[in-house]
């Protein structure tokens, strides 16, 4: 089922992007507004899972995601948060753009090894953050003047789809004691990537109402499921 909804989220979002790819604020908003879900679903759930391991130094790890997701982004050029500005296609290399995003989503996968709940928070927001990425990719890929749905593109799209739930797979073979250090990677990942998009400065540093509103919307999101999530695990612990 996991598995479904992970290769569905690359799915719908690259045929939204061939699609409605020439609509960038739309491209823009779906951002913010994962960007927001992220950040809390960060806060609310992976950090708190991460410091309630008794591992010390999680923290180092943390700071290690988003260095890690720097290094990522020399490779992408920032696409993860949107850099798809038509002046630099040149200089994405399908090779490169393609390991970037593949090492990315298989890191991101490999917390979700054992996990069974469809709504858990942490999947949703992989999913959510699926999005909005498969969007711009789909409108770069497939969008562009004289680019057919060649081989290379459905290739990238089929390895981008695959690489979380190759990552979960992964994941149930490594020693159950080291999900607190991938948890604590991939917040650091997440933290990187929303912050970036949240704090990337609006031009002439105006108050940008719409994108604080669509923030507070995926935050708001990102709680409702957090509460839902706590509701329905009254009892259990995870």
């Amino acid at each position: 089922m996991i598995f479904i909804l992970l290769i569905l989220s690359v799915v719908a979002g690259v045929l939204l992007g061939k699609y409605f790819g020439q609509k960038e604020k739309f491209a823009k908003n779906l951002l913010i507004l994962s960007a927001g879900f992220l950040i809390t679903i960060c806060l609310n759930e992976v950090f708190p899972q991460v410091y309630a391991s008794d591992i010390g130094n999680l923290g180092i790890f943390v700071i290690g995601g988003v260095l890690l997701q720097m290094i990522l982004e020399a490779l992408t050029k920032g696409f993860e948060h949107g850099h798809f500005h038509h002046h630099n296609e040149n200089s994405i290399l399908p090779m490169a753009l393609m390991v970037g995003l593949f090492i990315h989503a298989f890191i991101e996968g490999i917390p979700l090894a054992n996990e069974t709940n469809p709504l858990s928070p942490y999947l949703l927001g992989i999913l959510f953050h699926n999005l909005p990425i498969s969007f711009i990719l789909g409108a770069f890929l497939f969008n562009r003047t004289g680019s057919k749905a060649s081989y290379p593109s459905i290739l990238i799209v089929a390895l981008f789809a695959l690489a979380s739930p190759f990552g979960m797979l992964l994941g149930n073979y490594f020693n159950p004691d080291w999900q607190p250090y991938f948890l604590a990677i991939v917040g650091g990942i997440f933290l990187h990537i929303s912050s970036v998009i949240i704090f990337e400065s609006n031009k002439n540093h105006n108050i940008n109402w719409s994108k604080i509103g669509l923030v507070i919307l995926g935050v708001s999101l990102a709680l409702m499921m957090h509460l839902f999530h706590d509701h329905s695990h009254v009892g259990h612990h995870h």
